[in-house]
């Protein structure tokens, strides 16, 4: 193995930023060769994200030196998949406001015209489904959003999209990530390159007008509709401009709209959370005090690069219901349902098979179709796009994630779209009598009650995720357990080993993945859950959903089988939240 040594040696002749360059000097100086392992040994992982890390100097984290190795290896490959082609390959490249994303961005123009690529440029702060909208618009050969999402301030990433529009998935994730490895030089490191070469095209406003454009087909025109106040905030992220486009185009009255004002504007520190993200516990609590202020009834979010949407409502108990992911999903699909006019037999719908089955259900009893994926938007906008090459019109996907996908706009989530769709469809079923929460009591009623209980629990490392999920495939006198607590399983799906007792050759119907942690359990009593590895984050995810006739019943199952695969499938293991 290669003396730690030589590893800084190399990173310093490789850094030209002297503040990430300086502290590896320090941790050289300080012979504080812990610290030099943790961060030169092992490269940064490219995979379903891209890259994502915190912002530290060396190999395993976000910095502009990953950054253009990054760069130039994706620059090398798509070029090496455009040799035919008679003008040079486009990327387009988008950033959001986070710490270094701007200046991220600029390097990655310059590595990327360095290698005689074209660069579709916004120039200024987008939302993340801006990317994906203008590969397509564009006709680029592939885009790049600097952007960690909802994550802590301490990171940032690198997220690819390929040319049809959608997040890279197999053969080339792998064929990038082998290209980026046989980066040996730095061709170039300027922040200016984008300002002044020929080869940049300026496309904001284009690929915004467009976009909106596309955006405004999801909505029918409800000019002059009545309305009630709502509340928005966007997290301190990108989301206010684009929000405000669409409550212009939905014709929202001055006053209507309420901004949570502490929030509104980019801010990498997020001061006023922790973690930027509407899920977690707390995000919303500015809104909250906000609506209760301008005496609004809903509230909705987006996360800090605006993909991902949330919303809710105060219920008339006077307490506030926060959809969950998978609520929120089916209350958009219902009313792509109501409003499209496509036959049934060709419609499609997708959702990730750590999602609610629900869709599955109102699949079954409405006549459209439904296709389950791996979880991911990567996999949700390729299978698709796929289904679109089938001839069949896919129409909305989901995520329990809050994210939502509507591919006459992009192929991927959308949160701003989400945002103008959920605004439509409450001004109808404010026509109908009832809120989005009596609208999705009422589709409980029609298609049964789904419930979860999903969670997560703390692992130290991914060799004690492994052996956690070795042991579980074993726990039963050497093969797979045959319960979770009373309950039989079923079916078991393995899409790391890849087997699938649910099918006749034993063979899943979702493609396997060696390296990623995941299983699949139906048991009795109409339960269903996932246990799977994050391949980003210290953790073992749990999605957990029970049916029944009655929300309280699966409640109860759904919070039972929790229970029992914490004491049974996971001692040890600290439950989050505890």
């Amino acid at each position: 193995m290669e003396p730690i040594q030589h590893l800084a040696e190399r990173w310093l002749q490789e850094d030209r930023d002297p503040e990430t360059r300086r502290e590896i000097e320090y941790l050289v100086a300080a012979h504080n060769d812990a610290e030099l392992e943790r961060r030169l040994r092992h490269r940064i992982a490219f995979g379903t994200a891209g890259l994502r890390s915190s912002m530290k100097a060396g190999y395993a984290h976000m910095n502009a030196l990953t950054l253009l190795q990054a760069s130039q290896g994706l620059a090398d490959y798509i070029l090496a998949q455009n040799l035919d082609s008679s003008e040079p390959p486009k990327i387009v490249i988008g950033h959001d406001a986070r710490h270094n994303s701007e200046k991220f961005a600029r390097l990655a123009a310059g590595a990327f015209l360095a290698k005689g690529l074209h660069v579709p440029w916004f120039g200024c702060l987008v939302h993340t489904p801006m990317v994906p909208f203008a590969i397509r618009h564009f006709r680029a050969a592939g885009g790049v959003m600097v952007t960690a999402s909802h994550n802590p301030k301490a990171d940032n990433g690198y997220k690819v999209y390929y040319a049809n529009g959608c997040q890279i998935i197999p053969p080339h994730d792998y064929g990038i990530a082998q290209a980026i490895d046989s980066v040996k030089n730095i061709a170039e490191w300027s922040e200016t390159a984008v300002d002044g070469s020929e080869h940049v095209h300026w496309v904001f406003d284009e690929a915004k007008k467009a976009y909106f454009d596309a955006v405004q087909g999801l909505v029918p025109d409800q000019r002059g509709s009545a309305d009630e106040p709502f509340t928005y905030t966007p997290m301190h992220g990108v989301g206010l401009p684009f929000f405000q486009q669409i409550a212009t185009m939905l014709d929202f009255a001055n006053g209507l709209v309420q901004i949570v004002e502490a929030q509104a504007q980019p801010d990498p520190d997020f001061p006023t959370v922790p973690f930027p993200n509407p899920e977690e516990k707390g995000a919303l609590n500015l809104a909250y005090e906000e609506a209760k202020r301008n005496g609004s009834k809903i509230i909705i979010s987006n996360d800090p690069d605006a993909d991902r949407f949330a919303a809710a409502e105060l219920l008339d108990d006077s307490t506030w219901h926060q959809f969950t992911g998978n609520q929120m999903g089916i209350l958009l699909a219902s009313y792509v349902l109501e409003t499209s006019a496509l036959p049934r037999e060709k419609m499609v719908m997708l959702a990730s098979t750590v999602s609610s089955r629900m869709l599955a259900a109102m699949a079954r009893k409405e006549g459209f179709l439904f296709r389950e994926t791996l979880t991911g938007f990567k996999w949700l906008g390729n299978i698709a796009q796929q289904a679109e090459k089938e001839g069949l019109a896919p129409v909305f996907a989901f995520e329990e994630a809050i994210g939502y996908m509507f591919p006459s706009v992009v192929w991927d989530k959308d949160g701003i779209a989400a945002a103008a769709v959920f605004l439509s469809a409450r001004r109808k079923w404010r026509v109908d009598g009832c809120t989005p929460y009596q609208k999705l009591q009422e589709l409980y009623k029609k298609y049964g009650y789904f419930e979860d209980a999903n969670t997560y629990l703390i692992s130290p490392s991914a060799a004690v995720t492994q052996a956690t999920f070795a042991k579980i495939r074993t726990s039963n006198k050497g093969g797979t357990p045959s319960h979770v607590g009373t309950r039989g399983i079923r079916r078991w799906r393995d899409l790391t080993l890849g087997y699938d007792s649910g099918t006749e050759d034993g063979k899943p119907d979702l493609p396997v993945d060696p390296t990623a942690q995941m299983i699949t359990c139906e048991l009795d009593d109409r339960v269903v859950f996932t246990a799977r590895g994050s391949g980003t984050e210290p953790k073992i995810k749990l999605y957990i959903e029970a049916t029944a006739d009655n929300s309280a019943d699966a409640k109860r199952a759904a919070s039972e089988v929790l229970r029992d695969l914490v004491n049974g499938w996971f001692p040890g293991l600290k439950l989050a939240g505890t």
